[in-house]
């Protein structure tokens, strides 16, 4: 049995009830939403061939601490950075380090901050200079896998309509689509309930009531869709070595429809970014 709850009146700790929050609530979203975005803007500025990803860890860093805010990965189970960096067939959790990126990579950038409790939690995926059509095709193909999963996020659909969504647009275009990762609640803690499946079938999973933060976050791969962690207990990538891909959002459900809290402001939602 799935029980929703007054986001203001429960503990701040997942116990798998869903929260739903008020109008005030997503005004605390929108501002954290927006900050990640704005810090994904301005990482479309730094990837570059040569750029180590640490550059961009420590961009994160201080783009957090100009703008009062907490990086959400900072000591979460461990992890010792500000940001993931995921690149090439690395399908999340990458470790930022010294080693320059190169020309035809595809790195995922993903940003969580906290500001004033509330966690803003949002990743992009960057061409690193030229790229060859093949990764090219798989961004595309991971943009819109999301952006169709946003479009059965309203009220009086389920979670599993967001699954069945985003998977059969996916494996129609030949990918695969990651089972090991999810999207999950946001809001005032980093995960929260309810899991939110890239994949499924239609009317299943959680109903969706207004008020209701979470994330849709598809993880794509070129080939197969099976993953392996490796010995670091972090970084996770493709058993097959095919590209993988990523993109993100925080959104609420409204009575209409939904509201998408991280779009960027300068436009930068997929590539081509075209920024000097």
């Amino acid at each position: 049995m799935v029980n929703y709850i007054d986001a203001n009146s429960a503990p701040l700790r997942n116990t798998g009830d869903i929260r739903l929050y008020s109008q005030e609530d997503f005004e605390g979203m929108r501002r954290a939403g927006q900050l990640a975005a704005r810090a994904l803007d301005g990482v479309a500025k730094l990837v570059k061939p040569g750029v180590p990803t640490k550059v961009i860890d420590d961009f994160i860093r201080d783009f957090g601490e100009e703008n009062n805010a907490l990086p959400a990965t900072l000591n979460y189970r461990g992890y010792r950075n500000y940001t993931c960096t995921s690149i090439n067939h690395v399908v999340c959790h990458g470790i930022p380090n010294e080693k320059p990126l190169k020309e035809g990579d595809i790195v995922n950038v993903d940003v969580t901050y906290i500001l004033d409790g509330w966690y803003g939690d949002s990743s992009r995926m960057y061409p690193v200079g030229e790229i060859k059509r093949a990764p090219e095709r798989l961004i595309e193909v991971t943009y819109n896998a999301l952006m169709i999963g946003i479009e059965q996020a309203k009220p009086g659909k389920t979670t599993g309509d967001i699954g069945a969504a985003i998977q059969e647009y996916a494996e129609g275009e030949r990918c695969g689509v990651v089972r090991d990762f999810c999207g999950h609640g946001v809001g005032r803690l980093f995960h929260d309930a309810p899991n939110i499946l890239h994949y499924g079938n239609w009317g299943e999973g959680i109903e969706l009531k207004p008020g209701m933060i979470f994330t849709i976050e598809p993880m794509i791969n070129l080939g197969k869709p099976h993953v392996k962690v490796l010995k670091d207990g972090w970084t996770a990538v493709t058993r097959d070595k095919s590209l993988s891909a990523q993109f993100e959002h925080s959104l609420g459900i409204t009575e209409t429809g939904c509201e998408i809290f991280t779009l960027s402001p300068e436009g930068l939602d997929k590539p081509p970014y075209n920024v000097a």
